[in-house]
């Protein structure tokens, strides 16, 4: 176990210590890291591969108790948001990650992905069970997005808390996946469903 990963787990661990180092990080009620996280700690804890570019207006809310990773060749593009607070974000290698994407954790995004505009996907929600106290205050749960390989997911696609996109599938403009969606397939609409699928033995893409 690296001493890193031994720091976290010995933080998490204890609530005192956990709630002072919170305070250190972000100012109280908010979800952006201080500017000395952004500027020392964020650069010597987060992978950014070989020719990734992450463009001067995206906003980057990730802090050094999650991972942020992006992958050799990966671009993000302005206005976009990237939040690790609540899981880990991970981006492979060649990844578009269009203009206002928002992306919350936890999260992966396999290779060679091909993400258009205003594209929300995170892995969390909000409580809302307790009537008595303001959403806003009540805890939240998370559960891993997957988008896999070679797909593409289209402009102003929301991909909800715990879907998974299989490889090389086809997320249509304006859907709402709130169930997986299989590999080699195309899925549309809100709620998102299955419209094609890739036929191997007949080569083509199927209507379903």
């Amino acid at each position: 176990m690296s001493t890193l990963t031994s720091l976290k787990i010995r933080i998490k661990s204890n609530p005192n210590v956990k709630q002072f180092v919170h305070r250190m990080l972000m100012p109280k009620n908010q979800a952006r890291p201080r500017l000395w996280v952004r500027w020392m700690v964020n650069p010597l804890i987060h992978k950014k591969g070989k020719g990734a570019i992450i463009r001067r207006y995206s906003r980057l809310d990730v802090f050094p108790f999650n991972a942020f990773d992006l992958g050799a060749g990966s671009i993000i593009e302005d206005f976009s948001v990237v939040n690790n607070g609540m899981g880990d974000v991970r981006i492979g290698d060649k990844v578009q990650v269009g203009i206002g994407n928002v992306l919350i954790g936890p999260l992966t995004i396999a290779d060679n992905v091909i993400i258009a505009q205003n594209v929300v996907m995170s892995g969390l929600n909000h409580g809302y069970q307790d009537v008595k106290i303001p959403i806003g205050q009540q805890p939240c749960t998370t559960s891993e997005i997957y988008v896999g390989a070679d797909s593409w997911i289209g402009a102003n696609v929301v991909l909800t808390a715990g879907v998974r996109i299989g490889q090389h599938a086809v997320v249509a403009a304006g859907s709402v996946v709130t169930k997986d969606v299989p590999a080699f397939s195309v899925v549309a609409g809100n709620p998102a469903r299955l419209i094609k699928q890739y036929n191997p033995a007949t080569n083509l893409w199927e209507r379903v």
